[in-house]
């Protein structure tokens, strides 16, 4: 069963709720009901029978729209770069015909129940690029037909679906056709790079999406939000496989992250080691204590350092190890408030993995079944140190694709945050077999 990302679920949780608080809009509107909470609530908007008749109208096609956002065909599907050619020209005609509008930006965020003469820069915005059916008509009242496609726009471009168009949906939106189209036209290039045989399973990570697939048999088992590295710390562009986990794991500290962050959080606050039960060692396994390193040289790099296992052990539960040349692997997280930001680029370049015990109990299962979601639950609550070897390795496709397309013609961008695609700069797009490596 695939399972999809929160962001999805609690778009259509939100707009089911508000679906069964729809019929006493009608009293909201006669002013029957005063209390201080409906005075908050977003049915504020509905203020009168007729609005309430066409929510009720429009709900399933909206439900149905968002649920079409979350296709179970992988994102690397050998059809995906046929949809994109088909996106591309669709987006040439828009291109073709002056591309579109912008929302002006700088102002307050707006949502539903809003009139404002911005609103009708959103539905001509929304209405060009088909998130708004044309039907819906052109005026300055935030609708619950605008408010539908606003949250189809935010979830095809990796945004929170929360209907509320602020700065990073303005962002959005006021990216010209142009640049959407050479977007597509740059990622058609790198996904017909990858169009073969990729294994009957496999997992692939899309960096500028901050998002993981787990595929199997040639369908999206599930979906994972992901954190991935910082501008300045880039997870790597590269193919591999997974071949072992590590349960409760100890995580030894990187060369790059004693660096850049352990030696001057050391400088700031010397019990900084102890307080995130950070050891260190020499190379012969012998403990020393921080006393015996000059914090304000790099000396500390010559040595281990090493943090135990528990709940503020930086890779959390458990990491998935794969061949690599860069340190890095997959790995549960202490800090899961970070998954649910539009922005996840916060990690030393490593992949931090949401909903981890699910990924981990499939690759599991598809190589050593003798482990079922039971037993990683209760090896974990345990807290017991334990290495697994995968009796089959998984193939593991770290990628950067900034645009894509589905069955349904959905289409899908994310922001360049490695400014690989080159489109603002006028550099060329990155050579795709050496970023494959």
């Amino acid at each position: 069963m695939t399972v999809f990302p929160s962001k999805l679920v609690h778009a259509l949780k939100a707009l089911a709720s508000r679906k069964n608080l729809a019929a006493t809009a009608g009293i909201v509107a006669l002013g029957t009901v005063s209390s201080p909470v409906m005075a908050e609530s977003p049915l504020q908007a509905l203020q009168s029978y007729n609005q309430r008749v066409e929510w009720q109208d429009n709900f399933q096609s909206t439900v149905q729209s968002l649920q079409a956002m979350e296709s179970t065909s992988p994102t690397l599907s050998p059809e995906t770069a046929n949809y994109i050619a088909v996106a591309i020209d669709r987006y040439s005609r828009i291109v073709q015909a002056g591309g579109w509008g912008r929302v002006t930006g700088g102002g307050k965020a707006f949502r539903i129940g809003a009139k404002d003469n911005r609103v009708l820069e959103l539905r001509q915005r929304l209405i060009a690029s088909g998130d708004l059916q044309q039907t819906a008509g052109y005026s300055n009242v935030f609708d619950s037909y605008v408010d539908g496609a606003v949250r189809r726009f935010q979830l095809r471009h990796g945004l929170l679906p929360d209907g509320v168009v602020g700065e990073s949906t303005i962002v959005a939106l006021n990216v010209p056709a142009d640049v959407r189209l050479r977007q597509l036209e740059t990622n058609l290039i790198r996904l017909r790079s990858m169009s073969g045989f990729l294994g009957d399973r496999y997992v692939m990570v899309n960096i500028p999406a901050a998002e993981i697939e787990a595929v199997e048999f040639g369908r999206v088992r599930s979906r994972h939000t992901a954190v991935v590295g910082k501008i300045d710390r880039q997870t790597p562009i590269l193919n591999s496989k997974i071949y072992e986990l590590n349960f409760n794991p100890y995580w030894t500290v990187p060369v790059s992250i004693i660096r850049k962050d352990l030696i001057p959080k050391m400088k700031q606050d010397p019990q900084y080691l102890a307080k995130n039960r950070i050891r260190i060692f020499d190379w012969n396994n012998n403990e020393l204590t921080w006393q015996q390193i000059d914090w304000n040289t790099d000396e500390a790099t010559k040595y281990q350092f090493r943090q135990e296992p528990g709940e503020i052990n930086s890779l959390g539960t458990v990491r998935i190890n794969f061949h690599n040349k860069h340190q890095v692997y997959l790995h549960d997280t202490p800090s899961k408030t970070l998954f649910g930001s539009d922005y996840r680029f916060h990690s030393s370049g490593c992949v931090r993995v949401q909903n981890v015990r699910e990924m981990v109990t499939w690759l599991l299962q598809s190589t050593t079944p003798d482990w079922d979601r039971a037993r990683v639950d209760e090896v974990i609550r345990t807290g017991a140190r334990e290495d697994v070897k995968l009796k089959t390795s998984i193939p593991l496709y770290l990628t950067y694709i900034t645009a894509w397309a589905n069955a349904d013609g959905v289409i899908h961008f994310r922001d360049d945050v490695y400014n690989r695609d080159g489109l603002y700069s006028g550099t060329p797009v990155d050579d795709v077999t050496a970023s494959l490596q």
